[in-house]
């Protein structure tokens, strides 16, 4: 469908955490990302702490509230640390505003201008699944390295390869992800790029159904929404909810172009991934085919691959960045193949369900 809101990017996404300090070192140690800007009590921003990290166009925003009455805490006591808000960056945010309420959006924040000596920039938000929000920024010639009421860090990282952001995959609650996926192409405009069952994405224990969502046209910003569905055991998707509560952000998706150097540097700097057996890698070149990547490589650092009518991807996965078992991040590389990996999802599934095993929730 036609839809006015021209989406242009992530611009960025923002975590609530317990310690913004620590989780911006770890950040920068584990993921290379060098520190952007930040925004506190030294800069006039007295009921929060928030620090932006990243590498070429990823941003992530990590924010602590400060006081006891911060309503952030509620957020932190339900979900941990995890995404709270993931922002498009528009071209007019007003138009944008009158566009998605009239769709039926719930509003979090209406159109406020932030300016400082750099310039202005027009925010507004929507409620999304659970207690996840999207912000829409119109920068209006901005500037300033980041937002208005940041200050500007130069603190580079050791850079990693990361380069942007992929997808963001929500996981909702059962008999939810139809009604989510409408919502997206009703109020954002988006349409389905592809969607799994749960005889796609299964194993003997545990099953899941997913539809990805993508924005129009251009696929540029991709959304998979999951949710989990009858099997033996209790998914993956079930423990993320019982220990998120509800609703929210389950992994960010990150690219590179060069995944091999990508892995080698993060698990150097201490990044724990989940374990593929050695057994995945007997069969894999017979369904795959040829690579350009030094297949020793690959197997070496438990990558996973696969292969569809468009071209080959490489994947891997971190284990949660949290004690409780909820958000966590891909590393992806793309050669032409624009879906999300089919053919591992057995093998990824097992992964976790292995993980799930040594912490008693399978």
């Amino acid at each position: 469908m036609t839809h006015p809101l021209r989406l242009k990017r992530v611009h960025h996404i923002e975590l609530i955490v317990g310690n913004a300090l620590q989780a911006a070192y770890f950040y920068r140690k584990a993921f290379g990302f060098g520190q952007i800007a930040y925004m506190g009590p030294e800069t006039g921003t007295r009921g929060r702490a928030s620090y932006v990290v990243g590498n070429d166009k990823i941003r992530l925003v990590l924010t602590s509230p400060l006081s006891h009455e911060d309503p952030r805490n509620v957020f932190l006591t339900l979900h941990g640390d995890s995404v709270k808000d993931l922002a498009f960056e528009v071209d007019d945010a007003d138009a944008a505003y009158r566009e998605v309420v009239s769709r039926g959006a719930e509003t979090v924040m209406p159109p406020t201008e932030f300016k400082d000596r750099d310039g202005s920039v027009t925010v507004f938000a929507i409620k999304t699944y659970g207690d996840t929000i999207h912000s829409f920024v119109a920068k209006n010639g901005y500037g300033g390295v980041f937002l208005p009421g940041y200050r500007d860090v130069e603190r580079k990282g050791a850079d990693t390869g990361l380069l942007v952001v992929d997808h963001v995959v929500g996981n909702v609650e059962d008999r939810q992800m139809d009604r989510w996926a409408d919502w997206y192409i009703r109020t954002l405009g988006f349409h389905q790029f592809v969607s799994y069952d749960d005889k796609d994405i299964s194993t003997e224990h545990s099953a899941l159904r997913s539809k990805v969502m993508a924005s129009s046209p251009d696929r540029r910003i991709k959304l998979p929404i999951n949710e989990p569905a009858t099997g033996l055991k209790k998914s993956q998707i079930q423990e993320y909810l019982d220990f998120n509560v509800t609703a929210g952000v389950q992994h960010v998706a990150l690219l590179t172009d060069d995944i091999v150097a990508t892995v080698t540097r993060l698990k150097e700097n201490g990044l724990d991934f989940l374990h593929v057996p050695e057994s995945y890698y007997d069969t894999i070149w017979d369904r795959v085919g040829e690579i350009g990547e030094d297949r020793e490589a690959i197997r070496k650092l438990g990558i996973l691959v696969d292969r569809d009518e468009t071209g080959y991807l490489l994947q891997l996965f971190t284990k949660p960045i949290q004690d409780r078992p909820t958000l966590f991040f891909e590393v992806i590389e793309r050669h032409g193949c624009q879906s999300f990996g089919k053919g591992n999802f057995k093998a990824l599934f097992e992964s976790i369900e292995r993980e799930q095993a040594r912490r008693g929730n399978l």
